[in-house]
């Protein structure tokens, strides 16, 4: 009997790596986040992206998902804990784990992956703002556009230059 070759799997690896302290210093300093996305599912517009996000960006998020997923739990993001003991570094690598978990499990759920804001979050370079006028349809672009206009422009890849001065 012959079989017919099993279908691909999808499968989609996100990774959330080299932590940076943005403005050190400065009390209004933060630290953003290099989400590294590749997959071959088609519920994304680009199959690799590359994008830097801070932590709150992350709770703007999860606060979306929770909304638009009804009944859906929507996985935890790691605590704001102001008590920290231990380095900060320490604590910035506990975060960076956690944030990667959160989007691991993310972008396994249906019903969360069908959210263009997680889409414009992980394959843009979008504000926050930016993603709630493009998902709305008040941006210049729809949010298949904003995602292949990123690709395309491949700052994903070169923005490490072009941040120096």
């Amino acid at each position: 009997s012959t079989t017919s070759p099993p279908a691909p799997q999808e499968l989609t690896t996100v990774r959330v790596q080299d932590p940076r302290v943005q403005n050190e210093g400065s009390w209004n300093s933060y630290v953003d986040y290099k989400i590294f996305l590749h997959t071959n599912s088609k519920a994304f517009t680009a199959k690799t992206s590359c994008v830097r996000r801070r932590y709150r960006e992350f709770v703007w998020l999860r606060r979306q998902l929770q909304k638009n997923a009804g009944l859906v739990p929507v996985p935890e993001l790691p605590g704001k804990s102001t008590f920290f003991v231990g380095s900060t570094d320490e604590f910035i690598e506990k975060r960076r784990q956690g944030l990667q978990q959160f989007l691991e499990k993310v972008v396994q759920n249906v019903v969360l992956l069908s959210d263009s804001r997680l889409h414009l979050f992980l394959q843009s370079q979008l504000s926050v703002p930016d993603i709630e006028a493009c998902v709305q349809g008040q941006g210049t672009q729809t949010v298949t556009e904003a995602i292949l206009h990123y690709a395309m422009s491949n700052c994903g890849w070169v923005q490490e230059e072009e941040s120096r001065p």
